[in-house]
Formats: C-alpha cells, sequence, structure tokens
C-alpha cells in the first residue's frame, strides 16, 4: 500500500486491511485545528487510489470524538484578517468534501464530545456507531458564528427541517436521539457494545469486493446530483464491465463453488 505521512495530531493504526485513525488531541477534547485538518485530508489523498485499504475507521482518544474547530487557531487567525478566516474555514469543508467521497467504506466511532465540525465528519461517514452517551450538537450560533462548511452536509444528512432546529437552537442531544434522526446507525450501550458493533461492521465489510464497493459508493453519491439518465447509462457500462472483471469472475465462481471469494479471505 502508499506510504501514510508522518503525523503529529492523528494515530495511525493498519490492521487487515483497514485504517484506524484516531484523532489524538485529547486535551482539547479533539479540536480540529488546521494541522489536524491539512494531516487527514493528506492521508485521504494517500489513500485515493490504494483498495488495499478496506475501509478507514475515525474515532477520537481521551474518550471524546472531538470537539468542534479550535479555538486557538481561529484566535490566530484573527491578527492576519477575513482571508485567514475564509480559508482555515474553507479547509475543513475541504476535509469534509474529500472524506465524503473516499473510496474506501468510512466508520465514524463516535464517543463523548461530537460538536460542530466533529459533527459534520459523522455527517459524511458511511456508517455511524456512537454511545448513547455521547453529546451531539451544532454550538456555532452560541459562539456569533455559523456552521458553514457543516450546513450542506448535515442538510443531506438528516434534512433541512431537522438541520433547521438544531442548528437555531443549537441543542444538545445524545445517542439515541442521533440514531432516531438517522444520524448514526448504531447507538450502543458502552464501549464495549460499540468496539463490538465495529467488529460485526468491518467482518461485513470484508465480504464485499473492494472496487465494488468503491463503485457503489461513488455511484450512490453521484444518484443525489446527476440527471438519471446519464446516471443510468453509466451505471450500465460500469455493471458490464464489472460482470466482467476480475472481481465478477472470481465472485461468480466463489458462488458457484460455495466457497467464499477471495477478498472475503483476505
Amino acid at each position: 500500500m502508499a506510504a501514510l505521512p508522518n503525523c503529529e495530531t492523528l494515530l495511525l493504526s493498519l490492521d487487515a486491511g483497514v485504517l484506524h485513525i484516531t484523532l489524538n488531541r485529547p486535551e482539547s477534547r479533539n479540536a480540529m485545528s488546521l494541522a489536524m485538518v491539512t494531516e487527514l485530508r493528506a492521508v485521504l489523498e494517500s489513500l485515493r487510489n490504494d483498495l488495499n485499504v478496506r475501509a478507514i475507521v475515525l474515532r477520537g482518544a481521551g474518550g471524546h470524538f472531538c470537539a468542534g474547530g479550535d479555538i486557538k487557531d481561529m484566535a490566530g487567525a484573527r491578527a492576519a484578517g477575513g482571508d485567514a478566516y475564509r480559508s482555515l474555514n474553507r479547509a475543513f469543508g475541504s476535509l469534509l468534501e474529500e472524506a465524503q467521497s473516499t473510496p474506501q467504506v468510512l466508520i465514524a466511532v463516535l464517543e463523548g464530545a461530537v460538536l460542530g465540525g466533529g459533527f459534520g465528519l459523522a455527517c459524511v461517514s458511511d456508517i455511524a456507531i456512537c454511545q448513547q452517551g455521547a453529546k451531539f450538537g451544532l454550538p456555532e450560533t452560541t459562539l456569533g458564528i455559523l456552521p458553514a462548511q457543516i450546513a450542506p452536509f448535515v442538510v443531506k444528512r438528516i434534512g433541512l427541517t431537522q438541520t433547521r432546529r438544531l442548528a437555531l437552537t443549537a441543542a444538545r442531544f445524545n445517542g439515541s436521539e442521533a440514531e432516531r434522526l438517522g444520524l448514526v446507525h448504531f447507538s450502543e450501550a458502552d464501549s464495549e457494545a460499540v468496539d463490538a458493533r465495529l467488529h460485526q461492521v468491518l467482518s461485513q465489510v470484508r465480504q464485499c469486493a473492494p472496487q465494488a464497493n468503491a463503485q457503489t459508493k461513488a455511484l450512490l453519491l453521484a444518484a443525489e446530483n446527476e440527471a438519471l439518465g446519464p446516471l443510468l447509462d453509466r451505471a450500465a457500462e460500469q455493471f458490464a464491465a464489472a460482470v466482467t472483471g476480475t472481481e465478477g469472475v472470481e465472485g461468480t465462481m466463489a458462488f458457484m463453488q460455495k466457497r467464499a471469494p477471495k477478498w472475503a479471505a483476505e
């Protein structure tokens, strides 16, 4: 696989085709600094064409996922004026775009604070698992600012009506409510149950062919914005190529021979 970049704000661990990324600024509840944003983007870029990594698990150190943007970074940008604020904010939006479109399955494990930028990261995951006691919220307006880069992703995740309520009240809520809203897929009682659910989800992901998963994810994301006819034309071409491709042939043979395909045995 491609070499991973050196990181100061992230812990990286590769295990059986799964890259575990841990946000590692526990003293600030893993607040999203510009350095962390830059490092996350570099890690995702290094994986862009590497399907040896089947899934990415994103979580936080010290019992919290991410408490939002780093106020110290914002204070530092004040001296440089509006352009610095704009660049700082847009860099996080670029991270969200890149995380959403990464070809690997992106799994967010959410504990403790899941606020602001952390909330945004949860919204771009393919699968989200939380602890029931996690605290979710969009606190930006209580600071006199906007959830500027996060808002479009939250709307896509849970709908405009609920996003308006949460963004305009800064209401906090727990994992059970996050599951009801569709923000997360699983809300578990404790950390042991969270880890058990993560193990189950990763086992399921490993049953799926890497290239087929990557193309399926891209197709699903495209379905939100592309015209239906051209999208279906392109999907038919991809389907034909997949059936006669390496994964399609292996999957068909494995089914006929009543065995696991090679990617499930790796």
